[in-house]
């Protein structure tokens, strides 16, 4: 008799799952998720990643139940605690999402070898985490992976889109397996998780995006930007953990209406950076394009603008936003990372540990190639742009109501006011902080800086 296991790693749904349905074509099945150690001791897994996560296994578990099995959890290497059950329950064939970390990609050559030896095979599924497998477009220059989005959104959108995959009606388990509970993110990290965290798992993931689906999603196009009206999906986390599936989105949006094509297009940014990382796995830590820039070295700014007291609200209110949720909205995240980087002149690695600490849709591709797109060390082709903070404030919380939300001390300052309070309270008021940086001399500087280098 047959048997298959389904890895489940950033795929934590039972919806449009490649692995589940491939596995669950074999006799018997044994879902499995490890709480990888290895992982579990770095930053990555932050408070907020893991209150997300033990909800979202929670929720996959009963996911799983209702066709018959259940989520084994184990805790441990990954390669060991798979080759261990493939001896144990005399596995065929594992199945797994294809990823694009560096630690995914030796994972994944590891359990290769090892499975290998065992006598089962590896069968790695593209499609799962992204809509694009990352290797699957390239530049007719001959290029291994599109630097510039443009001209990858083009082909991209030319790509068939796949029908989405049922959930498996019946999952039979082998005789015996059992599981260790889902643990309580307190079991997996230390620190509190932020007060306004969304709840994780695949329930929520697709009641969210019914409602955006039904309700929202025809004003995307002209409001996305728009700070205080908080016009987006907000499916981000829900996408990092796998909780709801890409090609299942795209499918489901109507690509004739604007709201809905902006969508997808963000969905394509998001295959773009994977399709990146794929190729230059070093750029999670490392420029993509370097600058030659020698960044400061300022702890007190950087303490200011971790924690929400730079003196620019618009800044200080995105801060405080990802504090409170472990999430933060598009226009707020490019604003804080070009104040951080081409005001401030720090680092952009700091500004993106700080957010892989905080945000719940903390994803490597994402946040760090992100990162290097607004400091000028990625895939824009204007490395030298610097968002002008009380420009991006006047034009995308004119009337002040999103720095309002987050920043009460100013809530006596009116309309646009609140935006400048420095006219009214050069050196602070109310708890709020005066200005730690002129943002125009700051400019100028940086503008100088790159010129030399």
């Amino acid at each position: 008799m047959a048997v298959a296991m389904a890895l489940f790693t950033r795929d934590l749904r039972v919806h449009d799952n490649p692995v589940l349905a491939a596995a669950a074509q074999a006799a018997e099945m044994l879902p499995l998720f490890v709480l990888d150690e290895t992982i579990c001791a770095t930053d990555y897994l932050s408070p907020n990643k893991a209150g997300f996560l033990v909800t979202a296994l929670a929720d996959l578990n009963e996911g799983l139940r209702r066709s018959g099995g259940h989520l084994m959890v184990r805790h441990g290497d990954t390669v060991r605690e798979v080759c261990r059950l493939v001896r144990q329950y005399a596995v065929d064939e594992v199945h797994i999402a294809e990823d694009v970390s560096a630690y995914s990609r030796r994972r994944e050559d590891q359990l290769r070898t090892q499975l290998a030896a065992a006598n089962c095979g590896l069968r790695v599924h593209t499609g799962s985490i992204t809509v694009a497998a990352p290797g699957r477009l390239a530049p007719s220059s001959g290029r291994d992976h599109f630097a510039v989005f443009t001209p990858y959104h083009r082909r991209w959108a030319q790509l068939p889109v796949r029908t989405p995959l049922p959930v498996p009606q019946h999952i039979r388990l082998p005789h015996g397996a059992g599981s260790e509970p889902v643990p309580a993110a307190t079991d997996l990290t230390t620190g509190a998780t932020s007060p306004e965290l969304p709840l994780g798992g695949e329930t929520a993931g697709r009641r969210l995006a019914r409602d955006w689906f039904r309700e929202d999603i025809s004003t995307y196009a002209d409001r996305h930007d728009d700070l205080a009206g908080d016009a987006t999906s907000r499916l981000s986390p829900y996408l990092h953990f796998g909780c709801l599936s890409a090609t299942e989105l795209v499918h489901r949006s109507d690509l004739s209406a604007p709201g809905a094509a902006a969508f997808v297009r963000q969905l394509c940014w998001r295959d773009f950076h994977h399709q990146m990382l794929a190729a230059r796995p070093e750029t999670a830590h490392s420029d993509y394009r370097t600058r030659n820039d020698h960044w400061h070295v300022d702890t007190a700014s950087l303490a200011a603008w971790q924690t929400g007291r730079t003196g620019y609200p618009i800044v200080d209110a995105g801060m405080r936003q990802l504090a409170a949720q472990g999430w933060m909205h598009n226009r707020s995240r490019m604003i804080t990372a070009s104040f951080l980087t081409k005001t401030l002149y720090l680092d952009w690695r700091r500004g993106a540990r700080h957010f892989m600490g905080l945000l719940a849709d903390g994803d490597l591709a994402n946040n760090q190639l992100n990162w290097q797109w607004v400091a000028g060390t990625g895939a824009d082709t204007r490395p030298n742009r610097v968002l002008n903070p009380i420009r991006q404030a006047d034009r995308y919380d004119p009337d002040g109501t999103y720095v309002r939300r987050w920043i009460p001390e100013l809530a006596h300052l009116r309309g646009r006011d609140i935006h400048r309070p420095w006219r009214w309270h050069a050196d602070g008021v109310g708890g709020y902080p005066a200005r730690i940086v002129d943002h125009e001399q700051a400019a100028r500087d940086f503008a100088g800086i790159r010129q030399h280098e």
